[in-house]
C-alpha cells in the first residue's frame, strides 16, 4: 500500500496506454483522435480519485478506487 500511496497518479497514463494498445489490436484504424476519444474516458473512469474530506478533526486527502474495498488516507 505504501507504493500505491506514492504512485497512484501513474495509473491513469498506464491505463490509457494499455487501452490504446488493446483497442489498436482489436480495431485497426488510423484515426488517432478516435482512439484517444474512446480510450481516454474509459481510462479516466477506471483510474483512482483523490478527494479532500473534511470532518471534525480537519481536512485530509483520501484515495478511492473501484478496485479497492477501503479508501486510502494520504495525510491527515
Amino acid at each position: 500500500m505504501k507504493l500505491f500511496k506514492k504512485t497512484y497518479w501513474l495509473i491513469y497514463p498506464v491505463l490509457l496506454v494499455l487501452f490504446l494498445f488493446i483497442f489498436d489490436q482489436i480495431y485497426t484504424t488510423d484515426n488517432f483522435l478516435l482512439k484517444v476519444g474512446i480510450c481516454g474516458p474509459l481510462a479516466y473512469i477506471l483510474s483512482p480519485r483523490k478527494k479532500i474530506i473534511e470532518n471534525q478533526t480537519g481536512k485530509f486527502k483520501q484515495i478511492t478506487w473501484i478496485f479497492l474495498k477501503n479508501s486510502i488516507i494520504l495525510d491527515k
